[in-house]
């Protein structure tokens, strides 16, 4: 499967905090932020889930959804979404499909051998499902540029 701009964006059934499967074919019609992040706890990752939330009203206002995504189980994303207020789904990938399926895998993340994560990555799905605009980062401390997450979403279909 590939994700690249233009392309269908892979579907997914992730676990949401509370244990329920969150489908993306919920997001059918609608504009959607998928934000890949590594680690739950971590701080560039509350940096940038925070700065998500705190531009909620400015994604709402454009008809789009956010998602944050990582490999930690759904009580760890659980504690950080509380920690931090999130107010949009922070959803498990701890069987690693999606970030297999959105190529955004990250090998022996931290140093830990053998321990896969989620590569920092954005994609801005349209409303006919397909991946408008995507971005990743080539190191984890990157932040996203935000100023495109949003232009990108105004542009979306």
């Amino acid at each position: 499967m590939s994700a690249e701009v233009g392309s269908k964006a892979p579907a997914f059934v992730l676990l949401d905090t509370d244990g329920n499967g969150y489908n993306s074919n919920n997001l059918a019609g609608k504009k959607a932020v998928i934000a890949f992040f590594p680690a739950a706890f971590t701080g560039v990752c509350a940096e940038e889930l925070c700065t998500f939330r705190d531009s909620l009203a400015e994604f709402s206002a454009l008809d789009a959804e956010v998602l944050g995504v990582s490999v930690d189980g759904r009580f760890a994303n659980g504690a950080f979404r509380d920690q931090n207020n999130l107010p949009f789904p922070v959803l498990s990938d701890y069987k690693q499909t999606a970030i297999a399926d959105y190529d955004v895998v990250f090998p022996d993340f931290a140093g830990m051998s053998g321990y896969t994560a989620a590569q920092r990555s954005v994609f801005v799905v349209g409303t006919d499902g397909n991946i408008a605009w995507k971005w990743l980062s080539d190191v984890p401390s990157d932040l996203p540029p935000f100023d495109q997450v949003k232009a990108a979403v105004e542009s979306a279909n």
